[in-house]
């Protein structure tokens, strides 16, 4: 059975530091138009970091790195700070526009529809940590090109743990250069279709296990509406395999930012915890369905914002009760 508690390739003891740990995200800050069947919002807050800090900061200071144009508005500027996050790493390029991003989802809410993307500033992205960024406990390398998560690691001093995020657009032009960046982290999350193509194969235990092959101590498939399953090395399921389901939800209206706010409750939660062990990412995995389940019940950040660690513990407990047997 894998030792998730063991020292890193990265050289520290994961229960050295003390709780809780301080995460750094390296990410996009975006504004989005995005239509469902339930509704439409336009220049709403968006971006894979602002997702994932906004969720991990119920449970840990975050420390973010970005880049937008000085046509963000100053309200999610102030929403982010209200949330405690650190935005010493937040690029501000004058006379420059903000990545957007135009979506739209069908009832079938597990596939997003592109209309329109400028990328805008985030094309000629470059993250610059600050001094005070280079020693965090958890680093979040979310979607953005390999070759810049490769920078980031370059940048940072001996985190505890270290999780990438990617995308399809990445395996199918920089599947390379995407393998290279595996073999330096500690855990990989991505979905069921992009794990498929990475390994081109149909079986998701196949491709999880190529995955692990590269590096990764643990690699967890994110199923949209049907859950979330991790996978480790070991020899028997029990050990190397679980799985926890999504939050059975009455009302969804927008599915965008679930993936990410799902890493932000994952990692929030490990931030918590004393020894990162295979228990400890168990329970963050639930953390992380806990909290993308709140993000799908409105548009943007909206259901975030009103958020209490109350709700939080209460839904957490209900996937404790729905499954125990």
């Amino acid at each position: 059975m894998i030792e998730l508690e063991h020292p890193t390739a990265h050289g520290r003891s994961r229960a050295s530091s003390a709780l809780p740990r301080e995460i750094v995200v390296v990410g996009s800050v975006a504004l989005d138009n995005v239509e469902t069947p339930f509704g439409r919002v336009e220049n709403a807050l968006g971006g894979s970091a602002t997702y994932f800090a906004t969720a991990a900061s119920f449970y840990a200071p975050v420390k973010l790195v970005g880049v937008v144009g000085d046509d963000f508005p100053p309200e999610h500027v102030d929403f982010l700070r209200q949330r405690r996050v650190d935005l010493a790493g937040l690029e501000v390029i004058q006379g420059g526009r903000t990545f957007r991003w135009s979506g739209r989802y069908e009832y079938d809410l597990n596939t997003a529809h592109t209309l329109d993307t400028q990328l805008n500033v985030f094309a000629e992205f470059s993250p610059k940590l600050p001094a005070t960024y280079r020693q965090p406990g958890l680093l979040f390398l979310a979607n953005i090109a390999p070759e810049l998560q490769r920078a980031v690691l370059e940048q940072i001093e001996r985190p505890e743990l270290v999780a990438l995020d990617t995308m399809n657009f990445w395996i199918s032009s920089r599947r390379d250069a995407l393998a290279e960046v595996m073999r330096c982290v500690d855990v990989v999350l991505i979905n069921e279709a992009e794990a498929r193509q990475f390994a081109d194969t149909y079986s998701l235990l196949g491709a999880a296990r190529t995955i692990l092959e590269l590096g990764p101590k643990a690699v967890i498939i994110k199923k949209g509406e049907y859950g979330a399953s991790m996978f480790t090395d070991g020899e028997h399921p029990g050990e190397t395999y679980f799985f926890a389901p999504a939050y059975p939800l009455e009302t969804v209206k927008d599915p965008t930012g679930a993936g990410d706010t799902f890493a932000g409750g994952f990692l929030g939660a490990l931030a918590r915890e004393p020894v990162l062990d295979t228990a400890a990412f168990r329970r963050a995995i639930v953390h992380g369905s806990v909290m993308a389940s709140f993000t799908v019940e409105d548009f943007s950040v909206n259901r975030l914002r009103a958020l209490t660690p109350d709700e939080i513990g209460r839904r957490f407990a209900e996937f404790q009760a729905f499954t125990q047997f």
